[in-house]
């Protein structure tokens, strides 16, 4: 059913250069390029990638836990009766050995919110593709309305000189001029209200791909879409970005909650010092000195805190688990939604169409009828008024084709930069993180090159 629906829409789609006369001019914007350009320039992507960056560093902070710490310790202390002055220089290194599990757990929650995060970008990256493709399709339809609306008004133009050539020498009277003359007002009305929505599609073709438009060549052929609705329902449920976030985000809550369990666990640390120490004026008080301590302690009642942060971490991962299923139906209903609407927009082109010429038929037979005095000037405007808003709907059917189409990827999960294969350099999601693990050697990367731009210009390297 579905590849019928495709295989029809594109036959539909075929036909749609003809009434398009503003396309085709070098360097024009294709429906590519706009996305590209959508991807490249938002703000919103961009202050995402900031927040995965603020993901990151809190791994870099779970696993700096799991690490030794070595710290310097310098003191001086003026003893005022024996008019003595004691300095005292000392190194302390510290490891915990043993915490419950909570800091291994800690860690593994904090690089499942990452990977949730790089999801997150990815689902927000198909949310910028989709408002570029939507803002697109609205300069594009409403383009061509108004050029649509502009041939009409020319043509009501000249029929009303006619109407008027006509009253001059007595063949029609003065009702007909006086029709003539409405409706080419309400065509020039409709003209300017087609010029406002196609005002008023640029802002927000500005504001989805950060840009004007520079002349719309169209949007080219339909994509590719699921083979069937029930894979785009497979991919929704279980391949959907929005669906891969939510899950580490589950897997992020589960290690939380070991972690609050690992707070009533016993814990062990290591801690080696060594320390220098001066004195004056008695030089006989000077030395050195070192230990090694190893210190168990186990947590026995502290007012129910232990008990209250396990419970408000459990409650958090059901918390969590519900809106997984929620985002499940959420991403379903999405689908359906899309291809309902590839269905309307498909029947309506094919409804369009078969209206078009119709109207068509029925205008040359009216205008040769009114030429023989069998008809009215008013029966022509109406006729007219008849194939005008065939021709509307089919531009509008279409848009509504393409917009249905982007949909469903969207709804299942493919509208991405990586499945569309845009021309534009893609984030790297993980440059960031790797090129600050602890113990990880710091490697050159674009993203590491602006994260320094950045840091410079806050004075800090």
């Amino acid at each position: 059913m579905t590849s019928r629906i495709i295989r029809t829409g594109r036959a539909a789609i075929a036909g749609i250069a003809l009434s398009v006369l503003a396309v085709g001019a070098a360097g024009a914007d294709t429906l590519r390029t706009a996305m590209a350009d959508a991807y490249r320039n938002s703000q919103l992507l961009e202050q995402n990638r900031f927040l995965l960056r603020i993901r990151d560093e809190g791994v870099n902070q779970a696993v700096a836990q799991l690490l030794p710490t070595l710290s310097f310790i310098a003191n001086t202390r003026r003893d005022l009766i024996a008019d003595t002055t004691t300095s005292t220089a000392q190194l302390v290194g510290e490891l915990t050995i043993y915490a419950g599990g909570s800091r291994i757990a800690a860690t593994r929650a904090a690089e499942a919110t990452v990977e949730a995060t790089r999801q997150q970008l990815v689902s927000l990256e198909s949310q910028v593709l989709l408002d570029a493709v939507t803002a697109y399709l609205e300069v594009w339809e409403a383009q061509q309305v108004v050029s649509v609306r502009q041939s009409n008004v020319r043509v009501l133009t000249q029929q009303l000189r006619a109407a008027q050539d006509r009253f001059e020498v007595g063949e029609d009277t003065r009702t007909d001029v006086a029709q003539a003359e409405a409706q080419l007002a309400q065509a020039r009305s409709s003209l300017a209200a087609a010029e406002g929505t196609l005002m008023i599609a640029r802002e927000l073709f500005n504001l989805a791909v950060g840009r004007y438009p520079n002349g719309l060549s169209g949007p080219g052929g339909l994509p590719h879409l699921p083979r069937s609705e029930e894979e785009a329902d497979r991919l929704a449920r279980q391949e959907h970005p929005a669906i891969r976030a939510l899950q580490f985000e589950v897997q992020a809550a589960e290690f939380s909650v070991e972690e609050a369990r690992g707070g009533a666990r016993p814990n062990l640390s290591l801690e080696l010092s060594a320390s220098e120490t001066f004195q004056a004026p008695l030089p006989s008080q000077e030395g050195r000195g070192g230990s090694l301590s190893l210190t168990l302690s186990q947590p026995i009642y502290r007012g129910g805190q232990i008990g209250s942060l396990e419970r408000q971490a459990l409650a958090q991962a059901e918390a969590t688990r519900a809106n997984l299923n929620r985002q499940v139906q959420l991403n379903l209903q999405a689908v359906g939604n899309a291809y309902a609407r590839l269905r309307i927009a498909n029947a309506q082109i094919q409804a369009s169409d078969q209206r078009i010429r119709a109207a068509q038929l029925a205008l040359d037979g009216v205008r040769e009828e009114a030429s023989l005095g069998a008809r009215t000037t008013l029966d022509v405007l109406d006729a007219e008024q008849d194939l005008l808003e065939a021709r509307i709907s089919r531009i509008e059917a279409s848009a509504d084709l393409y917009g249905a189409a982007y949909s469903v990827l969207s709804a299942s999960g493919l509208l991405t930069v990586a499945q569309l294969d845009l021309p534009v350099p893609r984030y790297d999601v993980e440059a960031y993180g790797d090129a600050f693990r602890p113990g990880v050697p710091r490697v050159a990367s674009p993203q590491g090159e602006r994260l320094d731009g950045l840091l410079r210009a806050i004075g800090r390297e």
